[in-house]
């Protein structure tokens, strides 16, 4: 059901914690399915040089926060808003389509994160909204 890869970011997450005097700080949940993700960011000269979650939900949702950290640490913060849950899912070499709703709270916590960002920073800059990208309803997007 899980890859190889789902079970290696959750049974061993990367990035798991708090980051003290986080630059930007990110918190998303999830009603219907009960997760809820918080990302914590480092940001120095526009570079993400750190990122950290806490995770309250399913493996999947603990899996695709870990490989969002990943994937943003070292990048700038307009790299990292382009991520989206479909990078996430790929990178994880897929999920469930049950399942990709957790890569969707994973981009949008990236997202939350560095709007909290702007915000301290008196940054008056547009946050895309994020979005499903995986092309169907049967992704567990609502799309």
């Amino acid at each position: 059901m899980y890859s190889e890869k789902v079970m290696e970011h959750f049974s061993n997450p990367h990035n798991m914690g708090d980051i003290e005097n986080a630059d930007g700080v990110g918190t998303v949940g999830n009603a219907k399915c009960g997760d809820i993700m918080k990302i914590s960011l480092k940001i120095e000269n526009n570079i993400i040089t750190d990122a950290k979650f806490k995770t309250f939900g399913c493996g999947a949702a603990i899996a695709t926060s870990s490989m969002a950290t990943d994937l943003i640490i070292g990048k700038t913060i307009d790299e990292a808003l382009t991520l989206t849950n479909s990078a996430v899912v790929e990178a994880l070499e897929g999920l469930p389509p049950a399942k990709v709703h957790c890569s969707v709270l994973a981009e949008e916590a990236v997202k939350a994160a560095i709007s909290d960002y702007y915000k301290k920073n008196g940054i008056d800059k547009e946050i895309p909204d994020a979005s499903c990208h995986c092309h169907g309803d049967s992704c567990g997007c609502g799309e």
